[in-house]
């Protein structure tokens, strides 16, 4: 089958949290040793994954630097982790798939994904980044265009556009490489935001796009049969932290329409990934499974993790 594997941020920094150098090659390393069981078990593979704490380690040194030189924008951000988390990616897989005796070629893309200027999110931006600063730095950098709220004793922090994505502007090379046979790592960190003028020439913006949402996107442009959201959890639950906690198994897609719709998935967290395996399966998607890394190549048969499959066909 050809599969789809978003990972979560977890599988790009150490187990806590650490965002150096070495702790990132040492998460993305194991990482591919379960994306390379994957293309062991006959699989075509694409990989796409997150860049948070990449893209905060950005914007750290954007605001130390501040007065010498101006604030890279975001979607430079993006495409900047893109290329690094890209070439280390290739590293580790490269590595895995030798350990497993297998010679599949592997490429990385920088990819764009297209928003629409008009989108509510760039009027109303809610999606927090970065680290809280003083009140003296944050109006440093609102000098610079950028958007700051206060947030009480923590301090403030700053707030960017999250829109919808609607299209993988470059799903074309994806294709064409998976159909030679490539493992292909696309759209890192939701891809990078970028609108259609009237002139019809794409531009840059401020936002960032959500990784589990365009990972959807992306998987019907390659036309995967199955989306794997790995995450740090075996399963998605409801009354999580709480004595009626329960973990989803196998979940027919109305039924968690509906348990997402009553508010069971916080949204910085397991809503996107919930509403991304549903908007995959709903366009037509064989099967959606949130599930850990640890469980990645039984997830694509179905039989771990929460599995969202179609709705059963009235007889």
């Amino acid at each position: 089958m050809r599969v789809l594997l978003a990972l979560g941020g977890n599988a790009m920094t150490g187990p806590d949290g650490s965002a150096t150098p070495e702790a990132q090659i040492a998460a993305v390393t194991g990482a591919m040793a379960a994306a390379a069981r994957l293309v062991a078990a006959g699989h075509e593979l694409v990989v796409t994954h997150g860049n948070g704490p990449q893209v905060g380690n950005l914007l750290v040194k954007n605001e130390l630097a501040a007065h010498v030189v101006p604030p890279v924008p975001l979607d430079w951000c993006g495409a900047q982790t893109q290329g690094t988390l890209g070439f280390t990616i290739l590293d580790a897989l490269d590595g895995a798939l030798a350990d497993a005796g297998l010679t599949h070629p592997v490429a990385a893309l920088v990819t764009r994904v297209l928003v629409d200027r008009g989108d509510p999110g760039f009027e109303h931006r809610t999606k927090p980044i970065g680290r809280f600063l003083p009140p003296e730095d944050a109006r440093r950098m609102v000098e610079h265009g950028q958007t700051w709220e206060d947030r009480g004793e923590k301090g403030w922090r700053r707030v960017v556009a999250s829109p919808e994505p609607l299209e993988v502007l470059d799903v074309a090379a994806a294709r064409t490489l998976l159909d030679a046979g490539y493992v292909v790592v696309s759209s890192g960190g939701g891809g990078i935001p970028v609108v259609r003028g009237a002139d019809s020439v794409l531009r840059g913006v401020e936002a960032v796009v959500d990784k589990d949402l365009t990972a959807a996107v992306l998987a019907r442009a390659v036309a995967a049969d199955v989306l794997v959201v790995a995450t740090d959890v075996d399963h998605a639950a409801v009354g999580f932290g709480t004595a009626q906690h329960r973990d989803l198994g196998r979940v027919a897609l109305a039924e968690l329409r509906a348990i997402a719709d009553a508010g069971e998935f916080a949204s910085g967290s397991m809503g996107p990934k919930v509403e991304a395996v549903c908007r995959f399966v709903a366009a037509g998607g064989s099967r959606g499974v949130i599930t850990s890394l640890t469980h990645i190549t039984d997830a694509v048969a179905g039989s771990i993790g929460t599995v969202v499959e179609p709705d059963p066909t009235p007889t």
